[in-house]
């Protein structure tokens, strides 16, 4: 807790073990949550980081499809099997399983790329929004209330999130509409190894992707008796950028229906650059 970036540093230094039959093996340690459970873009981002380290430096992650199957418990040590299912010309897949207690927590495909040549487009940054220097901090918008959840948002986590147009930490202030962004950067300088900002990505587009569901429905997360779960997660690297820089992480939900709500992400740099597209579907279940 006294150090939030230095935690999420030593939870993505995985452990080779050297055990290897048709897997290879790998093991983690968690992040102190207030709830007890692991953070999703945390098993994420290590369930990414094992199967860069199964594939030749010059194949860079391109997409990534999960599902969490159980929640974590951040007591314990989150072990992953890397499955080389297949080594091509230009492509390579891997799947990797994170266990706790023997069972599966998640389950992940992920493909990676050489470096290529061909057509290049992106979807354009939205104009007009403030500058993340112009918004409060989450730290300011939580600062005097006294709640272990509040404090662990506040200055418990290594990334600094500024919403566009508020926070719902416990409101939901103006219309309520099924679209949001956010402005978040770690909250100090990274290594400058490409893979440790592209797991990081993955992490923090964990974080607040199905807003867009609560926000369209007046739900904010102190509602009495709301129930949010990630269910699968889906994510394309689309080209490199830091995380110790501020993104743009632009979020809008075109469905909610059984339970489920459904949302989309995309990421840019300040320049506009189009870094990442994200999809996430959550339970998410309120009172009767």
């Amino acid at each position: 807790m006294s150090d939030p970036l230095s935690g999420l540093l030593a939870a993505l230094d995985l452990t080779d073990t050297g055990a290897r039959t048709n897997e290879d093996i790998f093991t983690g340690p968690s992040q102190w949550q207030p709830h007890g459970r692991v953070f999703g873009g945390q098993v994420l981002a290590q369930s990414v980081l094992a199967a860069m380290r199964t594939v030749p430096e010059d194949r860079f992650v391109h997409s990534m499809h999960g599902y969490f199957l159980r929640p974590g418990d951040v007591a314990l040590p989150i072990t992953f099997s890397v499955d080389r299912i297949h080594d091509g010309r230009s492509f390579a897949t891997r799947r990797t399983q994170a266990f706790q207690s023997g069972v599966p927590i998640l389950s992940m495909i992920a493909s990676f790329q050489t470096e290529d040549e061909g057509i290049e487009h992106q979807a354009a940054m939205p104009e007009g929004l403030p500058d993340p220097e112009s918004l409060p901090s989450g730290a300011e918008t939580l600062q005097g209330i006294d709640h272990p959840v509040a404090r662990a948002w506040a200055t418990g986590r290594p990334f600094d999130m500024r919403h566009i147009p508020s926070p719902i930490w416990f409101t939901v202030e103006g219309e309520h509409v099924p679209h949001q962004a956010v402005w978040i950067k770690a909250i100090g300088t990274l290594p400058d190894d490409p893979n440790l900002h592209r797991a990081s990505l993955a992490y923090l587009s964990d974080y607040s992707i199905l807003e867009s569901v609560l926000r369209a429905h007046g739900l904010a997360w102190g509602t009495p008796g709301l129930s949010v779960a990630s269910l699968d997660h889906a994510m394309w690297w689309h080209r490199f950028g830091r995380v110790d820089e501020w993104l743009l992480y632009v979020q809008e939900s075109p469905n909610a229906i059984g339970g489920r709500g459904l949302s989309l992400g995309r990421i840019y740099n300040r320049e506009g650059v189009l870094l990442a597209s994200v999809a996430q579907e959550g339970m998410v279940r309120i009172p009767r």
